[in-house]
């Protein structure tokens, strides 16, 4: 148990940083770093990983169903599209309220998706996990306040242009619009999970591997959604250029990392979940959503997001940290009572 528990803050404090060394690339736009980073991390890493550590990978694949391929296909496309807007959510507001707004948004959502698949818990359940949700959301609407005071107190240290102003309340709405999008992730898995989970035990492996599994389809089916917008993009913008940078072999290593971390960290809460046995999904899903978002926030204030905020913006800050930790446990006792 304890391992277990360890397993998944480590997870959690991964995910937490994995956009941290984004913040140190030079002469790439958002364009370039952002393409080339899920370009690795959608593709690149969980092919290599699934044909690495997966036993009898064509056996486990070919026995998926079409329809339910189809399902787990379209319900990625609209995660990976979520997860491209956290990518500019970040950008606009920072690591901080970037990763508690989409990662409360999804927890919000994502919490109640799984119903839909297999009906709704029994009612001393479902209140405990309402409750939850709503204590999630207080969190959220703390964090989005947090926000808008930072960038007011900015504003009075520093002029700011009309655009710059509207960055902040641009990016809180592509957070939250994203978070909704992202749970597509959380129905792409209740759909695939029990057959490529049947599958891979047939062929020999590890109850943990399933997750790796899962997430091929996923990543893959969301990286199309991401392929195409950058592509896009990089001609708008006229990023291309940028890849030309003597900092190229610099900004790869970088978001070479990146990429890796991102899907480490899943791969990561999936052997936690395994160490936990029967709460790995619900007691360790809130440890290791409560260490990502924590860890991100302290990523924030250490990096000099909030070095321009007040103290009241801050204490929303806080408030809504405190407010989606104590939510994420709620909504793990109220899973754990299913």
């Amino acid at each position: 148990m304890t391992a277990g528990v360890l397993w998944a803050i480590f997870a959690g404090l991964t995910l937490g940083l994995y956009a941290l060394p984004e913040k140190f690339t030079k002469d790439f736009k958002y364009e370039n770093t952002w393409s080339l980073f899920f370009l690795l991390t959608m593709f690149v890493v969980p092919i290599i990983a699934s044909l690495t550590l997966i036993d009898g990978y064509n056996e486990v694949f070919s026995s998926l169903p079409n329809d339910i391929l189809i399902k787990m296909a379209l319900a990625s496309f609209l995660w990976g599209t979520g997860v491209m807007m956290w990518s500019k959510a970040i950008n606009h507001i920072g690591l901080s309220l970037g990763f508690s707004l989409f990662i409360g948004t999804v927890i919000l959502v994502g919490s109640l998706l799984p119903f839909l698949v297999d009906g709704l818990p029994p009612t001393n359940a479902l209140l405990v996990i309402l409750l939850g949700l709503f204590i999630v959301l207080v969190g959220i609407v703390a964090n989005g306040r947090a926000g808008l005071i930072r960038e007011q107190d900015e504003q009075e240290v520093e002029s700011a242009d009309t655009s710059e102003k509207s960055s902040t309340g641009l990016g809180i709405l592509i957070a939250v619009g994203g978070g909704l999008l992202a749970t597509g992730f959380s129905y792409a898995n209740a759909v695939g999970r029990p057959v490529l989970h049947e599958a891979s035990q047939q062929s020999g492996n590890a109850d943990w591997i399933t997750a790796v599994a899962v997430m091929f389809p996923i990543f893959i089916s969301g990286g199309i959604a991401m392929t195409a917008y950058f592509l896009w993009q990089l001609s708008a913008k006229n990023a291309w250029k940028n890849f030309s940078t003597p900092h190229f072999s610099k900004n790869f290593g970088l978001i070479s990392v990146m990429a890796v971390i991102h899907y480490a960290a899943s791969a990561l809460f999936a052997f936690a979940a395994f160490r936990l046995g029967d709460a790995g999904n619900t007691v360790g899903y809130a440890i290791f959503n409560t260490a990502s978002v924590a860890t991100a926030i302290v990523s924030g204030l250490v990096t000099g997001e909030w070095v321009n905020a007040s103290a009241k913006a801050r204490r929303l800050l806080y408030t809504g940290l405190g407010c989606m930790v104590v939510g994420i446990v709620l909504i793990a006792v109220g899973n754990s009572l299913v």
